[in-house]
């Protein structure tokens, strides 16, 4: 098995990731959903927050060379950013949606040395634009981002775009196609969910409207 199913097993499994096309999530965006994704949820379950860990290792160290600061996006991918940034051996840092509204009014907390290169670990990717704002606070504070490292992408083509005009470098653990053909071999899903659940990954702004 894959890695990308591999990680999409363990969100299922641990009901990080839930499918409900017939009976569809309302996101804040007003978009309607059949996927549910909190992958918070995986830090409860040690098997697979270590798998998590461990597999982003090895993608940074693949995709990536000289790291030498890992920072996680507030609130989800803290707890996953230090997870890695001590198996690493690594400082880590992580950055607020929005500067602290008392005392020093920091956007990024920890200690971030200028000129040092650094990669953004985040649990989910939709359309990017939150994440990449942490990207341009890291850059404005100085350092260089490597790129970033996602749990879960949905592979929205918005997405995509947004990286490539950011010049952000984006690898991720997993993706919503890997997750739907593991759901279709295992049975997770019957055929006629399965063809809804591809529809809505092609136009989610417009999927049962």
């Amino acid at each position: 098995m894959s890695i990308e199913k591999k990680i999409a097993e363990g969100l299922l499994s641990t009901k990080a990731v839930r499918l409900s096309p017939d009976k569809p999530f309302k996101w804040a965006s007003g978009w309607n959903s059949p996927i549910y994704c909190d992958n918070r949820v995986t830090l409860s379950y040690p098997q697979v927050r270590a798998m998590i860990r461990d597999s982003f290792v090895e993608r940074i160290n693949e995709a990536y060379k000289n790291v030498d600061v890992i920072a996680g996006v507030a609130t989800g991918a803290i707890a996953q950013g230090a997870l890695v940034a001590e198996k690493m051996g690594l400082p880590f840092i992580y950055v607020r949606s929005a500067p602290k509204s008392h005392g020093m009014e920091n956007l990024i907390e920890g200690y971030l040395e200028k000129g040092k290169k650094v990669v953004v670990i985040e649990d989910l990717i939709s359309t990017g634009g939150s994440s990449l704002k942490a990207v341009e606070a890291i850059r404005q504070a100085g350092c260089e981002v490597l790129g970033m490292a996602a749990i879960f992408s949905y592979g929205f083509q918005v997405a995509i775009e947004n990286f490539k005009e950011a010049d952000c470098k984006l690898v991720c653990l997993s993706n919503y196609s890997a997750l739907l053909e593991l759901a279709k071999e295992t049975g997770y899903v019957v055929p006629e969910h399965f063809e809804l659940l591809k529809k809505w990954a092609v136009s989610p702004d417009t999927w049962m409207k």
